[in-house]
C-alpha cells in the first residue's frame, strides 16, 4: 500500500488508508506496517512466514537422555540438557513424547509399626488430663506444624490452650 495507486504514502498515511477501507478489521498501527514492509523489502513477498522448525534430535541423542534418566532419576532435566549439549525445552519435547517426566522430590508421610501405639498412647495422656480437670476440650487446638529434617525425623505438635491464654506443647 506505501507504493500503491498514484503515488508513494508514508506508513501513517497507509495506517489511516487502511482504516478508512477497512473499518471491520482489526486496526494497523505503524509498527505492522513497518514490520510487513520490512518483510517485503527483505524476501519481495508478505506471505507469512513459516515459523522455525523443531529442533531434530537424533535417535542416539534420545537413548543417550533416555538411558542417563533410567540411571538417575532424579537428575533434573536442565542438567540432562547441558549434559548432552542441547535445549532445555528440547529435552522437555524428548521426555513428553517418550512419556517420562522430570522428577520431582515429594516428601510423604510414613505410617510406622509404632504409630497406632503412639496414637493410644496421645489419647491415654489427654484422657487422663481430662479426668483429672486439668484439661478441657474446648482448650484444645489442633494445628498442622510439623518439623522435618534431613534425616527423615518428622515432629508433629499439637498446642494446647488454657483459660490463661498459656500454651502447652506436647510432643507426638
Amino acid at each position: 500500500m506505501i507504493g500503491y495507486g498514484d503515488r508513494a504514502r508514508t506508513q501513517c498515511e497507509v495506517v489511516r488508508l487502511f482504516r478508512e477501507t477497512h473499518p471491520d478489521l482489526p486496526p494497523l498501527n505503524q509498527g505492522t506496517i513497518s514490520k510487513i514492509e520490512a518483510q517485503y523489502r527483505e524476501m519481495a513477498h508478505v506471505r507469512k512466514v513459516p515459523s522455525k522448525r523443531q529442533a531434530v534430535v537424533d535417535d542416539d541423542t534420545k537413548l543417550n537422555l533416555l538411558l542417563a534418566l533410567e540411571e538417575n532419576p532424579i537428575t533434573p532435566a536442565r542438567q540432562l540438557a547441558r549434559d548432552s549439549n542441547i535445549n532445555h525445552k528440547t529435552v522437555l519435547k524428548v521426555l513428553k513424547y517418550e512419556k517420562k517426566h522430570p522428577y520431582k522430590m515429594q516428601a510423604v508421610q510414613e505410617l510406622l509399626e509404632d504409630d497406632p501405639d503412639r496414637r493410644v498412647e496421645f489419647c491415654d495422656l489427654l484422657m487422663t488430663c481430662i479426668d483429672q480437670n486439668q484439661l478441657s476440650l474446648e482448650w484444645i487446638v489442633f494445628s498442622d506444624v510439623d518439623t522435618f529434617t534431613l534425616n527423615g525425623h518428622v515432629e508433629k505438635y499439637f498446642y494446647l490452650v488454657t483459660t490463661y491464654r498459656a500454651w502447652y506443647n506436647i510432643e507426638c
